[in-house]
């Protein structure tokens, strides 16, 4: 069985000019009492090259200068004229406290992703917890999808748009980044979205469940119990429990029939249950389903492990996105 680890290596020492520490997850995010918060470089930022042998053109685009919310874009240079793209808007994860459409990992995965599916990749960089608490990374989720339709009429970004089918758009994301597509869909209505792909999504509530409670988790895990409730305490507003519909949406699903859904969980991820009983919800309220269980590995194991057997999941993975996206 593969272990999906975190590197937190890079730790940061006391800072003693802020002092008071309030909240901290080890090597990724220390917030200060006045307010002040450290994020150490855990993961390389990579800028927007690729290798030739790809396939895939990447650039970065500026959504809103005001929020400094941008985006990364991948489009496959196969693609054909007559043949537009299917658009997929990506939500990265870091418990809406960390992490980067800069990210190398992030970067390769999409790449990589965009050129197998033959899909152009919106990976959206949006504002974050705790300096921007939800919904603010909802928001920024709301904006990329009306800059996105806005790009059909703008003219001015022919390298790419030309070649999308802006009536064929996914919303896509891993754990906190899956959280705010289904957010996003939520409240894009009217807007046109075909479907969701939710990879291991962050959800929580007050009740534990068996995998919350039970789920054995290797040293360094990508995520923990005692992070996820670090990242829930620093995203929701000020009194919120882990109930909040934000955090738990079985406590207020919204119809989604008008969408396909498709959740991918991890075997050994401490949100599986979480996961399984999201399914189960959004099934009882007629939304049609696919589930996708990765056997034998962790949570974000598609961004994190280099295993073999991780791997050959990644390979799995990317064929079931393809199909449904396909359809």
């Amino acid at each position: 069985m593969a272990a999906m680890t975190l590197d937190t290596s890079l730790s940061l020492q006391i800072n003693t000019q802020h002092r008071v520490l309030v909240e901290e997850i080890d090597g990724l995010i220390r917030v200060y009492k006045d307010g002040h918060v450290e994020r150490p470089q855990i993961v390389p930022c990579v800028t927007s090259s690729l290798a030739p042998e790809l396939g895939v053109t990447c650039r970065d685009m500026i959504i809103d200068k005001y929020s400094n919310v941008w985006a990364r874009i991948y489009v496959p240079n196969a693609a054909a004229d007559k043949e537009k793209l299917k658009i997929l808007v990506y939500f990265h994860g870091g418990g809406f406290c960390v992490g980067s459409a800069f990210w190398s990992c992030y970067h390769e995965f999409l790449a990589k992703l965009a050129s197998k599916i033959n899909c152009a990749i919106v990976s959206v960089n949006y504002r974050l917890a705790p300096e921007n608490p939800l919904p603010a990374a909802y928001d920024d989720g709301v904006k990329a999808v009306v800059w996105l339709r806005q790009q059909e009429f703008a003219g001015n970004n022919e390298w790419w748009a030309n070649k999308c089918n802006f009536s064929c758009i996914f919303l896509a994301g891993d754990s906190a980044g899956a959280n705010i597509a289904y957010n996003v869909a939520l409240r894009i209505k009217p807007l046109d979205i075909k479907g969701l792909i939710l990879l291991q999504p962050f959800f929580g509530g007050e009740t534990r469940t068996d995998s919350e409670k039970h789920m054995a988790q290797p040293p360094r895990s990508a995520l923990t119990l005692a992070a996820a409730d670090t990242y829930w305490r620093l995203a929701l507003p000020a009194g919120a429990n882990r109930d909040h519909p934000w955090c738990n949406p079985v406590v207020n699903v919204v119809d989604l029939r008008r969408l396909a859904v498709m959740v991918c969980m991890s075997e050994m991820d401490i949100l599986k249950d979480r996961n399984l009983g999201f399914c189960d919800r959004l099934g009882s309220g007629g939304v049609k389903v696919e589930k996708v269980v990765c056997k034998g590995v962790g949570h974000a194991f598609q961004i994190l492990n280099k295993s073999p057997l991780a791997q050959t999941r990644v390979h799995e993975l990317i064929c079931h996105i393809k199909n449904f996206v396909s359809r």
